[in-house]
């Protein structure tokens, strides 16, 4: 996919050209792939799950989940758009060298990115409030379908799907819950609710990713958030406090704006693309660095 010409495209590229680079990700990094966000300039208005609502007793994840059953089925055949391959190709040949996403879409794993903190954990991963076992979503929906047969396929395709996996469905009393099958204990998506804290060592390895700019002169790149949770805009404070060049790609406002040395209203999978393919291939000697050891 490429970006239309303009005078915006090529300063990004002019400003970004030749340094390391560390991509924080947002929700309007998947809208290219069906996947709607929470504040793009044309979403409605959205009132997430709060963690305080989910941990209030089986009526709220009743309600949590039986939305989830819905949306799940629809969220897990999105596929990785040009932006979440663009940034796996600028990883393969040394430009990107670490990547920050505050999505639970799994895209970025799927499109092929290693380098990678999933700042809000993943959708696809399940956790028992009381023993803390991790388990499969996919398991959890085939135990769901079990116990709800033909709950999801009564829901009319005009049922709009909502960000993170979940449908906006009213009428969910009759869905029937089912519980961790170690502890008998509930169950809850392994993602960072709002109200609820990012874990200590997530937040840790990402501010190492970003300070790893400061001497080799790299740049953090957003693309498709809007940073309007501190979980995100942490980092761009922290990375133009300390000298690091902020370039954000976004289509609406950031509260990160003041903080970036160019700002660019535009599609995250055309800027990408872009960025991609101004990007040489590296030389066969060449070390690309590794950063494993900050992956999740």
């Amino acid at each position: 996919m490429q970006a239309p010409p303009s005078p915006e495209l090529d300063r990004v590229l002019d400003v970004l050209a030749g340094r390391p680079l560390v991509a924080l990700t947002g929700a309007g990094l998947s809208t290219d792939s069906g996947i709607p966000d929470y504040r793009g300039p044309d979403s409605p208005l959205r009132r997430p799950m709060t963690y305080g609502e989910f941990v209030s007793g089986p009526a709220a994840q009743r309600r949590y989940w039986a939305r989830s059953h819905v949306g799940w089925a629809r969220m897990r055949r999105a596929a990785p758009n040009p932006g979440h391959l663009a940034l796996t190709e600028l990883e393969r040949r040394g430009r990107l060298r670490g990547l920050i996403t505050q999505n639970v879409d799994g895209l970025h794993e799927e499109a092929g990115s290693r380098a990678l903190i999933t700042l809000h954990g993943r959708i696809a991963d399940v956790v028992c409030l009381f023993c803390k076992e991790i388990t499969s979503r996919t398991v959890l929906q085939e135990r769901f379908e079990e116990a709800n047969p033909g709950f999801a396929d009564a829901v009319g395709p005009e049922i709009e799907t909502a960000p993170d996996g979940d449908a906006v469905l009213e009428q969910t009393d009759g869905f029937r819950l089912v519980a961790c099958t170690r502890c008998d204990g509930p169950l809850k998506p392994d993602v960072v609710f709002f109200g609820e804290n990012v874990p200590r060592d997530r937040v840790a390895r990402a501010y190492a990713m970003v300070d790893a700019l400061v001497p080799s002169g790299g740049a953090l790149v957003v693309a498709g958030s809007s940073l309007t949770v501190m979980s995100g805009l942490r980092f761009v404070k922290h990375a133009a406090k300390h000298g690091v060049p902020v370039v954000i790609v976004n289509r609406g406002e950031t509260r990160g704006d003041p903080h970036a040395v160019l700002r660019l209203h535009a599609g995250t999978s055309e800027v990408l693309s872009a960025l991609a393919g101004a990007t040489p291939e590296p030389a066969e000697d060449t070390p690309i660095p590794q950063w494993r050891d900050l992956a999740p």
